[in-house]
């Protein structure tokens, strides 16, 4: 039986462990964001320290992520997810029992490193179980997932450290982590795999370290340094610059690269990417500011914030089957461009916000965006992959994941940053406002008098402005963010059917 005729003595079984795993690692990326305060305190360390937990594992994330396919040329994919997985228990097990932040940074690193290649690896696993027809069921459980776990993290890692211990945040992947893998070891046993033996291309790997990591820690620490004021991002922005400059040379013109960039030949792989980039990123901005803006500006908890957004995975949960089944019935191009439409309309919707909106309100437009997100992965990712030979496929995914990676971290730098200077420009203009000349400023001056002494009253009036200019800046951010959605509707043109028929042609050679 060839590899591509593969199939695991019991599929349900094998899909549950593949989607396990994924969930696992893509919740973690989210999990330990609002514990990071107390991480802080019981390890005696200030909050900006903190936030290296986070950082640690992103950069090392990045790093490990377009080394996917060398890794599974040279180990083969079932024994890459095997370990990988176990060993991204592991370090789970070893975080939660670190007593120091220097300890918890080592093993949230490494953790971050073995995580780059499970996302990626998981996908072409799931490509390679399923029959040609059923593959875009495959790709709309992966966007599911893709997509819930994000939403339930900080909610998950909220009440176990409210609840428990920060520890628990880590100690819960160990028992997911040990079945996920026990199970694919199992189920795929007998899936032929060709392993050899590359050349390790250290040029290039040092310069992926050196490049994307400065970058990663640059897009991570940028806006909390305030950007090319700090001498550290100046210097982390040159040698990310060189770093990147380097490795793109030496691996499109080295033999061996350990990162294969001629996969850019194909061309739907090439349009694809780019759609999954400047798409994620315009969706990851939208997911991004919300909860701030919530939590900022409206004084929602963390957990109501989480809730408030966590209507978004009701339609993708409800949608997956006949999404899988139905939409490479279609032009796919189609049903992402009406994706793009419905995640445009939120967008349009959510600039109507107002101090005053309800909860019910922003719930149900979330709501209604889950049904864009439903429509939205699996038609892009299916696209990306259409021109890919099977042996192409861990590489493609990835080399896409990674760039997809990068771009949300570019635009929630960006969102964030522009979230904060459109607030302080509408600050100045509404302040501009308040005179003894403005007879609308005279009468709510007059009617905020009896509040007490003139300081206080001059603290509410600039609360209140302060609070309308996030609001309005939130609105000028989502108005843009709509119309970024509708510009990426054209470039889905770009590329060429058949999608479905293509992939399963390379199967079958």
């Amino acid at each position: 039986m060839s590899d591509a005729h593969y199939r695991p003595p019991n599929l349900l079984l094998t899909t549950f462990g593949l989607s396990l795993a994924t969930f696992m690692r893509v919740l973690d990326t989210t999990i330990a964001n609002v514990s990071l305060p107390t991480i802080a305190g019981n390890l005696g360390v200030s909050f900006n320290q903190s936030t290296w937990v986070i950082t640690s594992f992103t950069v090392c994330m990045a790093i490990s992520l377009p080394l996917t396919g060398f890794l599974a040329r040279r180990f083969g994919e079932v024994r890459l997810f095997v370990w990988t997985t176990l060993l991204f228990s592991l370090t789970s097990m070893m975080c939660g029992l670190s007593e120091s932040m220097g300890m918890l940074l080592v093993f949230r690193a490494i953790q971050g490193a073995v995580a780059g290649p499970m996302y990626p690896v998981t996908q072409s696993l799931l490509i390679a179980v399923y029959p040609a027809e059923k593959r875009g069921m495959a790709l709309s459980l992966m966007a599911m997932v893709t997509i819930v776990a994000p939403i339930v993290g900080p909610t998950l890692g909220g009440w176990i450290t409210d609840n428990y211990n920060w520890p628990w945040i880590f100690f819960i992947n160990v028992p997911i982590g040990i079945f996920a893998s026990v199970v694919i070891g199992a189920q795929l046993v007998g899936k032929k795999e060709v392993t050899e033996r590359p050349r390790v291309d250290y040029v290039g790997l040092i310069a992926l370290v050196v490049g994307v990591g400065a970058l990663q820690i640059v897009l991570d620490k940028g806006n909390d340094a305030d950007w090319f004021h700090s001498t550290f991002i100046v210097l982390m922005s040159i040698i990310a610059v060189i770093g990147i400059v380097v490795f793109l040379i030496w691996e499109l013109t080295d033999e061996q690269p350990i990162v294969d960039l001629k996969l850019f030949r194909h061309r739907n792989f090439t349009y694809g990417t780019i759609l999954l980039i400047l798409s994620y990123s315009t969706f990851f901005s939208m997911g991004l500011l919300l909860p701030l803006w919530l939590q900022r500006t409206l004084d929602y908890t963390a957990t109501w914030a989480g809730l408030a957004g966590a209507s978004i995975g009701i339609m993708p949960v409800l949608l997956t089957y006949f999404v899988g089944k139905y939409a490479p019935r279609t032009d796919l191009r189609l049903v992402a461009a009406g994706a793009f439409v419905v995640l445009s309309l939120t967008c349009f919707m959510q600039a109507q916000f107002y101090i005053g909106v309800d909860f019910w309100h922003i719930a149900m437009v979330r709501g209604f965006q889950g049904l864009g997100v439903a429509l939205f992965f699996m038609p892009v990712l299916t696209i990306l992959l259409s021109d890919l030979k099977p042996n192409e496929i861990a590489s493609g995914s990835g080399l896409s994941t990674f760039l997809r990676t990068l771009g949300g971290s570019f635009a929630a730098s960006i969102t964030t940053f522009v979230w904060d200077r459109r607030a302080v420009v509408h600050h100045a203009q509404l302040a501009s406002h308040i005179t003894p000349y403005n007879p609308d400023a005279r009468d709510a001056l007059g009617k905020m008098g009896g509040s007490g002494h003139p300081h206080r009253v001059l603290d509410i009036l600039n609360d209140i402005i302060t609070r309308q200019s996030f609001q309005m800046s939130f609105n000028d951010i989502m108005h843009v963010l709509g119309w970024a959605f509708l510009l990426l509707i054209p470039v889905l043109w770009l590329t060429k059917p058949p999608f479905i028929a293509k992939r399963a042609a390379a199967a079958e050679d």
